[in-house]
């Protein structure tokens, strides 16, 4: 018995260690963990002077991204700062496993990329929140930030 034993733990111990390997299943997050839309990266503040061009407003972005193995449609989710300045997302989907990023400025709609057509800047350089909802304003997920150095915040 004690033979068996003693060669049945490190066994099971390999067997887990593999599987965990194979699967990958150590993730970054609970939100990951469960799948879903999570809000990865927040670059607040853009490279270079905040005078307002398109390309700096464009230098301010959200990263989110889709950590299921489905598309998940993100139709009427709102994508809010702490002083309610709202980006609502059309009839959109996001892969599996994909990211997106929501810019301030303005540009022309991608798969990866979406554009809030706004003029001026929306995230506090200093500190702020990022909140996602669903439509019905349930919470999906927020990033928030105290500092500007750096000039971005992984969530």
């Amino acid at each position: 018995m004690r033979i068996r034993a003693a060669l049945t733990l490190p066994t099971t111990s390999l067997a887990l260690a593999g599987a965990v390997a194979l699967t990958g299943t150590v993730l970054a997050s609970p939100a990951e963990a469960a799948g879903g839309v999570i809000l990865r990266h927040v670059w607040f503040d853009s490279p270079g002077s905040d005078r307002g061009s398109n390309t700096s407003l464009n230098g301010e972005w959200v990263e989110i991204k889709n950590t299921s193995r489905s598309a998940i449609s993100l139709k009427g989710w709102v994508l809010k700062d702490k002083a309610n300045h709202r980006y609502v997302f059309s009839n959109v989907k996001i892969g599996a496993g994909k990211t997106m990023r929501v810019r301030t400025g303005s540009g022309s709609d991608t798969s990866t990329n979406k554009y809030q057509d706004r003029g001026w800047y929306v995230w506090n350089n200093t500190s702020d929140t990022a909140y996602l909802t669903k439509a019905n304003g349930s919470k999906v997920d927020t990033c928030s930030w105290t500092t500007r150095d750096p000039s971005d915040k992984w969530c």
